[in-house]
C-alpha cells in the first residue's frame, strides 16, 4: 500500500503530470477561496488559511494561481456557500478511510459518494466506529538528502515534535496540531526545508492488506480522489508484510 503513503503523495504531486495537476490545482483553488472568505485574505490571522498554503507549496501551485484564489475568497466574486463534510467509510479488505470534502450541495455529494462506494466495494461507516480508528496529528515530511537525521531529530524534539520516524524515503516529524506550525518554523529557519508540511489523519490501527488485494482499495481510493469535492482521503491501509 505504500503508493498512498504520504511520501508517494509528496511525489505525486510534485511530478504530476498536466491534467492532474490541473485537477489538483483547481482544487487547492477551492480550498483557498473558503479559507479566504471564511477567515479573510491574511494568513497571518487565518490558521486555516496557512495550512492551505503550505498544501499549496508541497503542490508547487504558481503564486499567480494562489493569489487569485484568495483575492476571489476574500472579495465579492461569486464563492459558492461550501461546507466541509467528513465521511467515515469501510472499503475492501476491512480497511477503513476518513474522506474530507468540500461542497456546495450535500445532498448531490452524497449520492455521487454513495454511488462510487457501491461501484468500487465501500460503504458508509456508522458514525465513529472510523474515526475512532485514527489520531488527528501535524506531519512534517523531509526527505534524507535535506538533512543529518541526528540533527533533525535533536532540532524537532527541542521545538515539540511528540515523535521522529526515520523512513527509506527521509524522515516524518509527527507533532501535536496546535504544535505544527511552530516546529516547521523551527526546523526551516536553520536552513532545512520541507517536502510537505500538513496537519492530517495517521491511524491508530492499521488494516493489513497484501499485494494481491491492494488494487481494489487503491482503484476505490484514486476514484475518491478524484471527484471534485473530495479534498483529502485518508486510510489505515499497511502492508501485510509489516511495512506501512
Amino acid at each position: 500500500m505504500a503508493g498512498h503513503s504520504k511520501w508517494a503523495k509528496v511525489k505525486h504531486f510534485k511530478g504530476a503530470i498536466d491534467a492532474k495537476r490541473a485537477r489538483i490545482f483547481a482544487k487547492l483553488s477551492r480550498e483557498l477561496s473558503v479559507a479566504a472568505k471564511l477567515g479573510g485574505a491574511d494568513p497571518d490571522m487565518n490558521p486555516r488559511l496557512r495550512m492551505v498554503l503550505l498544501k499549496c507549496r508541497t503542490a508547487n501551485m504558481p503564486s499567480d494561481n494562489i493569489e487569485r484564489a484568495i483575492r476571489k475568497g476574500a472579495g465579492d466574486g461569486e464563492t459558492a456557500n461550501f461546507e466541509d463534510l467528513t465521511y467515515e467509510i469501510y472499503g475492501p479488505h476491512g480497511v477503513a478511510m476518513l474522506v474530507e470534502l468540500s461542497t456546495d450541495n450535500r445532498n448531490r455529494t452524497a449520492a455521487e459518494i454513495r454511488s462510487l462506494l457501491a461501484k468500487n466495494g465501500g460503504s458508509i461507516a456508522a458514525s465513529g466506529s472510523v474515526s475512532r480508528l485514527f489520531q488527528r496529528k501535524g506531519l512534517i515530511i523531509v526527505s534524507r538528502e535535506a538533512a543529518d537525521e541526528d540533527r533533525l531529530m535533536e532540532l524537532a524534539l527541542e521545538a515539540g515534535a511528540e515523535d521522529f520516524r526515520a523512513e527509506p524515503e527521509g524522515y516524518e516529524i509527527v507533532t501535536a496540531p496546535a504544535n505544527l506550525e511552530e516546529v516547521h518554523r523551527q526546523i526551516e529557519t536553520k536552513g532545512i526545508k520541507c517536502a510537505a508540511a500538513e496537519v492530517t489523519w495517521l491511524p491508530a490501527v492499521t488494516a493489513p492488506v497484501s499485494e494481491h488485494d491492494a488494487s481494489t482499495v487503491n482503484r476505490l481510493i484514486e476514484t475518491l480522489e478524484e471527484h471534485d469535492d473530495v479534498k483529502e482521503v485518508y486510510t489505515n491501509a499497511g502492508s501485510s508484510s509489516g511495512a506501512g
